[in-house]
């Protein structure tokens, strides 16, 4: 599948009913900037999906939002479904086949209130929800992600501070989050398969490269390791084993029954940062992370630097999760960038790690760029801008960038062309980069 990944609360707009319009209500954008109606996909969905079909792409990655389905507990509202159902068969009529992701980030208010993921009744809500949905669309999907980076949703909900609920420094809390999404992860994979046994389903995993400040400091390389753990591995763990490690699972229950549940591992991966020992910062596990100048980035954040664009990170993602021996899929990967001036650099090396991992026997089907149009970057609001297709949020004009045609090409011929590797290609490769 060559595809592009989307989230509804980023794209939709008009989605009232969940904590991140709380939060955007409260001033928790950092740009000042409101998603009002995003991409207007509520509406106009089908606008983008001819831009995508015009593009090439095979495959599109689109979340249902939960709020909007469910806006209170129970009781779901049938016009929303019939209208993510259009959504999804204008996909299929245009040949693009749908993934859907359970869960994006966003909780309906009523939930959210409750506690979301830490409360006792969270897996029996969430499985609900998800029951409604595959009796809803199982006709047109069959491939399912319960939940997108649970690692970043706890990380940065309760241990950064730069998503609802805002929490800082709350490592218990953030672990405790882990593992009830995990639960209800185990629980939404037997009722999907009880209601679809032939569906495919997974989670998309977020996996940074963490390199230490001084490969020569054993302190760096100590709390490097430390923040690998807590991120890479506290989700994929339990899915890969069932058991969190000391303490986790003394303190948050045995969590035996996750273990395995998945049909495909999908990885999310931007970024490579460097970590050194910095023991003023206790609330942050002494951990100072950051991007040194001088390496590839794209576009910077509101208050500090996304990431270093970094394709060999997809290398490093790919060999850890195929111990769990299950096809994988690339379902985000991308860069933020207004000018497209890294871009095309960063899809033609992600591409190219894809080819030799395939070549070397690893069982990759399907790479998703994040993302198909510019879109509302949670608490960086528009500043970031992501898309193969620019926007102006305001006039809802789009232009298709010039990696858009880069994509498209790669999409349409299952390959890198010789003249892409030479234009923007890391190293000299050979001319056969056929996929």
């Amino acid at each position: 599948m060559w595809g592009v990944a989307t989230s509804a609360h980023q794209v939709e707009g008009g989605n009232e009913n969940n904590q991140w319009f709380e939060w955007e209500r409260a001033g928790g954008i950092k740009s000042g900037d409101s998603c009002g109606q995003a991409c207007d996909w509520w509406t106009n969905a089908e606008r983008d999906f001819n831009l995508a079909q015009q593009i090439g792409v095979n495959a599109l990655r689109l979340s249902i939002e939960w709020s909007r389905v469910e806006p209170v507990p129970g009781r779901f509202d049938q016009s929303a479904l019939d209208r993510y159902r259009r959504m999804l068969e204008d996909l299929r009529r245009r040949a693009i086949i749908p993934i859907i992701s359970l869960h994006h980030f966003t909780n309906p208010l009523w939930f959210e209130n409750e506690g979301a993921f830490l409360q006792a009744h969270a897996v029996q809500h969430f499985t609900r929800y998800c029951s409604r949905i595959i009796e809803e669309f199982g006709d047109l999907c069959s491939h399912w992600v319960t939940f997108n980076e649970p690692n970043v949703l706890a990380a940065l909900s309760y241990v950064v501070g730069e998503f609802p609920p805002g929490k800082r420094g709350q490592i218990v809390p953030a672990v405790r989050l882990i593992y009830g999404m995990a639960r209800a992860h185990a629980a939404a994979y037997a009722t999907i398969h009880r209601l679809q046994p032939q569906a495919q389903v997974g989670w998309a995993h977020h996996y940074v490269a963490f390199d230490p400040a001084s490969i020569h400091s054993l302190s760096d390389r100590w709390t490097t390791r430390v923040v690998d753990y807590l991120f890479n591995e506290s989700f994929l763990r339990l899915v890969e084993t069932g058991h969190g490690g000391f303490p986790f699972d003394l303190l948050f229950g045995d969590a035996a029954d996750v273990s395995g549940t998945c049909d495909f591992v999908g990885l999310n991966v931007y970024s490579r940062f460097h970590v050194a020992f910095a023991p003023s910062l206790i609330s942050q596990l002494c951990a100072r992370i950051f991007v040194p100048e001088h390496v590839p980035q794209g576009d910077r954040g509101v208050h500090q630097p996304y990431g270093e664009a970094y394709p060999a990170a997809i290398r490093a993602a790919v060999t850890r999760v195929a111990r769990l021996n299950k096809p994988i899929y690339i379902l985000e990967n991308g860069v933020p960038d207004a000018r497209d001036r890294i871009r095309p650099w960063l899809i033609v090396n992600a591409v190219n790690e894809i080819r030799q991992l395939v070549e070397q026997g690893h069982d990759i089907r399907g790479y998703f760029h994040w993302t198909l149009t510019d879109n509302f970057e949670w608490s960086e609001g528009w500043h970031l801008r992501f898309g193969l297709i620019g926007l102006d949020p305001k006039t809802q004009e789009r232009i298709l960038r010039p990696s858009a045609y880069i994509y498209g090409e790669i999409a349409r011929s299952n390959r890198l062309s010789p003249e892409m590797i030479a234009q923007y290609g890391g190293e000299a490769l050979a001319t056969n980069s056929s996929l």
